[in-house]
């Protein structure tokens, strides 16, 4: 009989083998929080750091690239937004660095930048939110795919992982598929891997970690939240889409529908166009983010947090969160292994 470990190994195997590393764990990439120190914290630790471009420029990536080349030797990734107006040239600043690894975030991603991660000699991997979206991501030539449930902090889809994952992981073997959302122990992420995903993503643990740059203010709040307590943002115009966005409930999250009712105001009177409107709703949360993140300020900013928040108690080192969410598997299957020992089987 296998021990515990080599089950465990065995199943995150063909993940850990795609990203080059001990565990098959990816960093979620979370704006203001997933840059240098965290990314090179998680790649150290054995996980995988992903950079999160968010609205960066191109110099800013290949500055922040290289900042992260300087604290690890180790793999890490991009991840880029599909919206990015100048997503061509921050593909060639990963391919010129030389960057394992692009995440291609936020929609389709389209053929030129496709087409330019793969020539390049680069592993793509996209967001698949459905099966028909996986299914054709495959067969364009991704790499890899993460789907991603609502459970998730910051801008999210509408179906669950535990949904996502019985629809797609039974019928797409042809590349590794990472999940995320919602994702806090160990046991939860053995669960998919037993269902046929090859790895998980973990973000908003890793926000709350001790090499995290967020401020003190921000990860105290995921210490004291409940899950219930990340709530997803709410739309107030059908004619003005908003992707929701789940953060801790709190003044920022009702300043929200409050701006949308201003902008809405601007809109009917004249004084914006139906483009400059949406823009400005999309804007707000860039801007309350940062104020959450960098600044502390966790009332009116914006505090991202996925519904795994209830599951961060302390602050933590990312070795110790990687180290902790293998035990914890580890401890499942062996507990299984001695039911079956006492049953016999």
């Amino acid at each position: 009989m296998y021990s515990a470990a080599e089950q465990f190994d065995s199943l995150q195997a063909r993940g850990a083998a795609f990203l080059g590393t001990e565990y098959a764990i990816m960093g979620g990439a979370m704006s203001w929080v997933s840059e240098r120190n965290l990314v090179a914290a998680v790649s150290n630790a054995g996980g995988f750091g992903v950079i999160a471009c968010g609205s960066m420029s191109p110099a800013l990536l290949e500055a922040e690239i290289a900042g992260t080349r300087a604290l690890t030797d180790k793999p890490f990734g991009v991840n880029l937004i599909t919206m990015h107006p100048e997503l061509d040239d921050l593909v060639q600043v990963c391919l010129r660095a030389e960057v394992g690894h692009v995440v291609l975030a936020g929609g389709i991603p389209p053929g030129s930048a496709l087409r330019a991660v793969k020539d390049g000699g680069a592993k793509l991997i996209a967001f698949a939110p459905a099966l028909v979206l996986a299914k054709r991501f495959v067969r364009s030539g991704v790499d890899a795919l993460i789907i991603e449930g609502s459970e998730a902090g910051g801008h999210i889809g509408p179906v669950s992982l535990t949904v996502l994952a019985q629809e797609i992981l039974p019928y797409i073997s042809e590349v590794p598929i990472f999940v995320a959302g919602g994702l806090g122990r160990g046991e939860a992420i053995l669960g998919y891997l037993e269902m046929g995903a090859s790895g998980a993503q973990l973000g908003t643990r890793f926000a709350a970690s001790v090499e995290s740059i967020a401020h003190e203010n921000f990860k105290n709040a995921f210490i004291k939240a409940n899950a219930r307590d990340a709530v997803s943002s709410i739309q107030l115009d059908d004619r003005f889409p908003v992707i929701p966005v789940r953060g801790l409930a709190n003044e920022g999250t009702r300043n929200f529908l409050n701006y949308q009712a201003q902008v809405l105001a601007k809109f009917q009177s004249g004084e914006l166009d139906k483009t400059a409107a949406q823009l400005s709703i999309e804007h707000f949360w860039a801007g309350a983010l940062r104020r959450a993140v960098i600044d502390g300020d966790i009332q009116g900013g914006s505090v991202m947090a996925g519904q795994s928040v209830g599951m961060v108690t302390s602050i933590q080192s990312v070795a110790e969160i990687l180290l902790e969410l293998r035990t914890q598997a580890l401890a499942a299957l062996g507990t299984r292994s001695r039911i079956a020992i006492a049953e016999g089987v």
